[in-house]
C-alpha cells in the first residue's frame, strides 16, 4: 500500500468558502427559550439569561452595555450585533480591539473570513504552510494576511488625518465609522452602525488589534517628521464610559465571554462612586448604583480564579453587580447568543426604546 501524496493547496483555494453571518430575525427562538425554562442545567439557565435580558429592553431608564470577547465577528455573529445596535437593543459597547477593528472594520472596507477546509482536528494544511502562503488562522477559519495589512494602513491613513494629541479609542474608532461611511457607505458593520446611531465603542486594549500596528507607523512616522502624533488615552476611556454610568438612571450588562471588557464594564460603578464620595460628580448625576441586570456568556469558569469566569455574584462582593437579576450561562457563546439575541428580538419590548445616543453624552468639541 503507498501512501497518497498530500494535496497542495493554493491560497486561493483555501479562501473559497466565506463566513456567513447568522440572522437572528429569520428564525424565532422564543419557543426553544421557553422549553428550556422547564428543563435544566445550562439550557434552564440560558432562559434565565434570556428573560434577564428582556427585563433590561423593557425597562426604558436602564442602559444597556454590551462586551466582546473572542473571535465574534470572525465567527459569524456580526449581523446579529448589527441587529441589536440597530433596534436600540444595545446603548453602548465595550469589546476588545480584534473584534472592533481587525474583525468588523476589516469587513466594512470589502474583505472577509473564510472557512477552513476539513476540521480543527484534522487540518488539511500544516499552520507552517499558511504563513507561507499569509494565511492567517483563527481556529477553523482563516484570514487574508495581505488584507490585514490594508486594514493596518488604513487605521494609520485614518490616525493621520486627525490633529495630534490623545485620544480615547471611542474618539478614534468614531473616526473610524466615519471613514466607512465616507468611503464605504453600503459596508454592513457595527463599527458604521454605531456610528449612525451614536452608540459608543470602547476598546480599553485598543493597542491590541490592526489600530495597534496604525498607531505604531503613524507615531513612528510623525516622530521622523518632529510632528505631533495621535497617542491613545485608556484613562479618557475610563472617564468618559464612567460618565456614561452616571448619565444613565440604571444599567444592565450583556456580557458574551470575559477579559477586558467584563471588567471594565463592570469597574465603571466604582468609580462613579469615587466621583461621587469626592464630590466631582457632574451636577444632576444619577447615583453610583451597581449594575440592576447583568447576564454573561462564557466558556471559563470559576476553578482558575481567572477574570473571565469569576461570577457576577463575586463581582456584588466588589459592589459592581446587583444579584437580584443575574445569570451566569456556561456555554460557547456562537451557540448560545444567537437563540438569547433572537428570543429578545422577537419578543419585541426593545419596540418601545429609544436610541439612547450615548455618544453625545461624551461628545467633545472638535480638536482646532
Amino acid at each position: 500500500m503507498t501512501n497518497q501524496p498530500k494535496q497542495a493547496w493554493t491560497k486561493p483555494e483555501l479562501l473559497a468558502s466565506t463566513v456567513e453571518h447568522i440572522d437572528i430575525t429569520s428564525f424565532d427562538a422564543r419557543r426553544i427559550i421557553d422549553a428550556y425554562e422547564h428543563m435544566a442545567f445550562q439550557s434552564r439557565n440560558l432562559a434565565k439569561a434570556a428573560r434577564i435580558y428582556d427585563m433590561m429592553l423593557a425597562d426604558n431608564s436602564c442602559g444597556v452595555v454590551l462586551t466582546l470577547a473572542g473571535s465574534l465577528i470572525s465567527a459569524g455573529l456580526k449581523k446579529a450585533l448589527i441587529t441589536l445596535v440597530e433596534n436600540n437593543m444595545v446603548d453602548a459597547i465595550v469589546s476588545t480591539g480584534a473584534n472592533i477593528v481587525d474583525q468588523d472594520f476589516f469587513e466594512g472596507l470589502g474583505y472577509r473570513h473564510y472557512i477552513a477546509p476539513g476540521s480543527v482536528e484534522a487540518p488539511p494544511v500544516d499552520d507552517v504552510t499558511l504563513r507561507e502562503l499569509m494565511i492567517d488562522r483563527i481556529t477553523d477559519t482563516y484570514i487574508d494576511e495581505e488584507e490585514l495589512r490594508a486594514c493596518d494602513d488604513t487605521t494609520k491613513e485614518v490616525f493621520d488625518s486627525l490633529p495630534g494629541g490623545a485620544y480615547s479609542s471611542r474618539e478614534l474608532i468614531e473616526a473610524l465609522g466615519q471613514y466607512l461611511a465616507q468611503h464605504h457607505p453600503k459596508a454592513e458593520s457595527i463599527v458604521a452602525t454605531c456610528y449612525r446611531k451614536r452608540v459608543p465603542i470602547f476598546c480599553p486594549a485598543f493597542s491590541d488589534c490592526s489600530a495597534g500596528f496604525g498607531i505604531v507607523l503613524h507615531q513612528v512616522e510623525k516622530a521622523a517628521r518632529g510632528e505631533s502624533a495621535v497617542a491613545f488615552d485608556s484613562g479618557k476611556d475610563f472617564r468618559e464610559l464612567t460618565m456614561i454610568k452616571l448619565a444613565c438612571k440604571d444599567t444592565g450588562l450583556l456580557m458574551l465571554g470575559g477579559g477586558v471588557p467584563k471588567n471594565f464594564a463592570q469597574d465603571i460603578v466604582v468609580a462613579a462612586e469615587l466621583l461621587h464620595e469626592k464630590g466631582l460628580a457632574p451636577e444632576g448625576s444619577s447615583e453610583a448604583t451597581m449594575h440592576k441586570y447583568a447576564v454573561q456568556l462564557t466558556v471559563a469558569d470559576p476553578r482558575d480564579g481567572a477574570l473571565s469566569g469569576s461570577t457576577l455574584r463575586e463581582a456584588s462582593s466588589w459592589g459592581k453587580v446587583d444579584v437580584v437579576h443575574e445569570q451566569m450561562v456556561f456555554g460557547e457563546l456562537t451557540t448560545t447568543f444567537p437563540i438569547l439575541a433572537s428570543d429578545a428580538y422577537h419578543r419585541g419590548s426593545w419596540r418601545q426604546r429609544k436610541a439612547m445616543k450615548l455618544a453625545d453624552v461624551v461628545q467633545e468639541p472638535a480638536r482646532a
